[in-house]
């Protein structure tokens, strides 16, 4: 997908602040058994599409309005993805903000993430 130019400034902006995680890293988080939430955070259509078996679904759209409600340990290490990780990033930025000191950014997203043999809940 072609990215505007101030939509990627603002991407590239919010991942120089946030953690980022590759599928390499993922797998091996979830290998060793590490605690988390995986959040997928795109739309409802892509959401209904195909997604990873056991995450959440909380969109960009309504994550930060619903997220303490659902999380309220802002210690909980969240692991977020959309289809690359530009979406994800940003809302780990915005997490952050919120306090939330384990909002990770999926590089790669689910693209990454249909190739990785992880269990999916795809239609």
């Amino acid at each position: 997908m072609q990215h505007n130019p101030g939509f990627l400034k603002l991407v590239d902006d919010a991942k120089a602040r946030v953690q980022q995680i590759d599928i390499a890293g993922y797998r091996q988080m979830v290998a060793a058994g590490e605690k988390h939430v995986l959040v997928d955070t795109r739309e409802d259509n892509e959401w209904d599409k195909g997604h990873v078996a056991g995450a959440v679904h909380l969109s960009r759209g309504i994550i930060e309005r619903d997220i303490e409600t659902q999380y309220p340990d802002k210690a909980t290490p969240l692991v977020l993805y959309c289809g690359g990780g530009f979406r994800s990033a940003l809302v780990a930025d915005n997490l952050q903000k919120m306090g939330y000191t384990h909002a990770i950014s999926l590089d790669g997203g689910w693209r990454a993430l249909k190739e990785s043999g992880l269990p999916l809940a795809e239609k």
